[in-house]
C-alpha cells in the first residue's frame, strides 16, 4: 500500500468537499478571464496588439488597461490571463534581463526572454495564470513566440491568444502574407484585435499596438478608439434659470445687521 508520499492522485478532500457542499456552502470556481492579444512578423520587424478591457468575472474592471508589457528596450510581451500574475512575471523577467544587459553591455535575445518565461511557468504547472505573446528584434532579426501557462511555447510568423484568439486568428489566416510592409502589418493586427473586441464578450474597448524594428520601438496606445463614450459630462454643470421649480422664497435684508469683531487670542502652545 502506497504511503502519503507515494505519488498518484489524492482524493482525501472529496468527502469533505461533498459534505460542505451538502450543507449549502458554495465551493470556489475558476474565474473567467477575457482578452484578445496577437502579433505577427513583417518584413522589418514585429507588430504586437491587444485590447484594453480588464474583467473581474462578469464585471468590466478597467476599460482602458495596458496589456502590452515592457520587457527590454527591444522586447515586449502581450499578456492574457490573471492580471497580477502577468504584472509580476513580466516585471521579474524584465528585471533579470536588465541585469543581464548591464553585465554584458548588449541587448538580450528574444529567445533568452522566452526561455526564462517558460522555465518559470513550467515550475508552477499552470498555477501562474500567464499566457504571453512575446515579440522582439535582436541580432538574429524579428522573433515571435507564444508562451502558455504550463510552460509550452511555439515560434510562429503570426499568433493569437486569449478568449478572443479565434476571432483574431480568423483575420490572420484570411489576410496574412509573407513580407508584409509596416502599414499592412499594423492594419492586419488592428483588424484581428478589432474582431476580438466586437465578437468576444471578454474583450473590449480599444486597440493598442506596439511596433518593434531594428531602429526601435513605437508603442501606440489607443491606436484605435473603438468604444468611446456617447456622453461626456461638462464640469462644472451649469443649469439654465428656471430648470428647478422654486417652492418657497425668503429674502433677508442685511442693512441692519451688526458685525462684531472678535477679540484676538494668543495660540496655546503649552
Amino acid at each position: 500500500m502506497a504511503g502519503t508520499n507515494g505519488g498518484g492522485f489524492d482524493f482525501d478532500l472529496v468527502k469533505r468537499n461533498s459534505m460542505l457542499e451538502g450543507k449549502g456552502m458554495t465551493l470556489p470556481k475558476a474565474w473567467k478571464t477575457g482578452t484578445t492579444i496577437a502579433g505577427l512578423i513583417f518584413k522589418d520587424g514585429v507588430v504586437l496588439g491587444a485590447d484594453t478591457r480588464s474583467t473581474s468575472g462578469s464585471t468590466v474592471a478597467d476599460k482602458n488597461c495596458s496589456k502590452i508589457h515592457y520587457i527590454t528596450p527591444n522586447i515586449y510581451a502581450c499578456g492574457a490571463g490573471t492580471a497580477a500574475d502577468l504584472e509580476h512575471v513580466t516585471d521579474m523577467v524584465s528585471g533579470q534581463l536588465a541585469l543581464h544587459r548591464y553585465a554584458t553591455g548588449r541587448n538580450a535575445r528574444v529567445i533568452t526572454a522566452m526561455t526564462m518565461f517558460k522555465q518559470h511557468l513550467f515550475k508552477y504547472q499552470g498555477h501562474v495564470g500567464a499566457a504571453l505573446v512575446l515579440g522582439g528584434y535582436d541580432i538574429n532579426g524579428p522573433h515571435l513566440f507564444t508562451i502558455y501557462p504550463h510552460g509550452s511555447t511555439d515560434s510562429l510568423p503570426f499568433a493569437t491568444m486569449g478568449s478572443g484568439s479565434l476571432n483574431a486568428m480568423a483575420m490572420f489566416e484570411a489576410y496574412y502574407k509573407d513580407d508584409m510592409n509596416r502599414a499592412e502589418a499594423m492594419e492586419l493586427v488592428a483588424k484581428g484585435i478589432r474582431s476580438g473586441v466586437l465578437n468576444d464578450l471578454g474583450s473590449g474597448s480599444n486597440v493598442d499596438l506596439c511596433v518593434i524594428t531594428k531602429d526601435g520601438v513605437e508603442y501606440l496606445r489607443n491606436y484605435e478608439y473603438l468604444q468611446a463614450k456617447t456622453y461626456s459630462r461638462k464640469f462644472p454643470v451649469k443649469y439654465a434659470p428656471g430648470t428647478a421649480t422654486v417652492l418657497r422664497q425668503r429674502i433677508l435684508s442685511l442693512k441692519d445687521v451688526e458685525v462684531t469683531e472678535g477679540v484676538p487670542e494668543e495660540m496655546d502652545v503649552s
